[in-house]
């Protein structure tokens, strides 16, 4: 579905071929977002670092998911000098502004509420090695404890530090999950690996029956072995992926 929200920043439409890109890459991810079912109105929000510059792209509050086109990205500067006058999720600059300026190696940031995220987010013992798709998050998942909305940007120093400098998936206590990425397909790989790691631990647990847990070693082997072939799939992986975005609609990128 083509947006019919007018263009804040039409400006926008005079970018770098790098930035270019970019939009398109970020659009085509709220696209499939939509496209996987994990939406919440036009709650939620990514986010995707300019190259080059100081910056991120982030959607306008107001549009929904399957809205979003690379044209109407808004560009916001890391550093929040502008955020006041920009149509976005306050939360959303808090989030994302806290991960691209803490950590150099991210250039995309997904935050979701799903059903599921927000269920194993509550429970004590967070994420449960139970499957394959779990495992890649061995020692490899942070926590962030409610505060409230996000809205305080005193938050963002304590998100940066709970994210840490190596890992790229976060669940954030009675609140959601967020992934980040060096690329498109990294994240939403991540993201969606997370959200059926966390449908199938409920489900599991949803039976009272006891849960085979492979041991620590065996996890961390699996969690390696995943690593491996997904940076060695990256690109066939993003072209998958925006191949079913363009049978969704083509007007992402616009």
């Amino acid at each position: 579905m083509a947006s019919n929200l007018e263009n804040p920043h039409p400006e926008t439409m005079r970018v770098s071929e790098a930035e270019r890109r970019t939009r398109s890459d970020l659009a085509a991810l709220y696209r499939l977002a939509e496209h996987y079912g994990w939406t919440d109105l036009i709650y939620n929000h990514f986010s995707a670092r300019v190259p080059g510059e100081a910056s991120f792209l982030i959607k306008r509050h107001a549009a929904l998911f399957d809205e979003v086109r690379a044209s109407d990205l808004v560009k916001l500067r890391l550093d929040g000098s502008d955020k006041e006058r920009s149509p976005i999720n306050p939360a959303g600059f808090t989030i994302h502004a806290a991960v691209l300026n803490a950590r150099p190696d991210v250039n995309y940031v997904l935050h979701v509420h799903t059903a599921a995220g927000m269920a194993v987010s509550a429970i004590r013992e967070g994420l449960v090695l139970v499957s394959q798709e779990a495992m890649q998050f061995h020692r490899r998942v942070s926590y962030h404890d409610f505060e409230g909305i996000a809205t305080d940007l005193s938050e963002s120093d304590r998100l940066a530090a709970d994210l840490g400098r190596d890992n790229k998936a976060m669940i954030l206590r009675n609140h959601g999950l967020l992934t980040c990425g060096a690329t498109p397909a990294e994240v939403l790989s991540k993201m969606r690996y997370l959200i059926e790691a966390c449908e199938l631990q409920l489900a599991l647990q949803g039976t009272g029956r006891e849960i085979v847990v492979p041991s620590a070693e065996t996890c961390e082997r699996a969690a390696g072995q995943m690593e491996h072939y997904q940076k060695l799939s990256d690109a066939e992986e993003w072209h998958a992926y925006l191949r079913i975005a363009e049978r969704l609609d083509p007007s992402f990128r616009h």
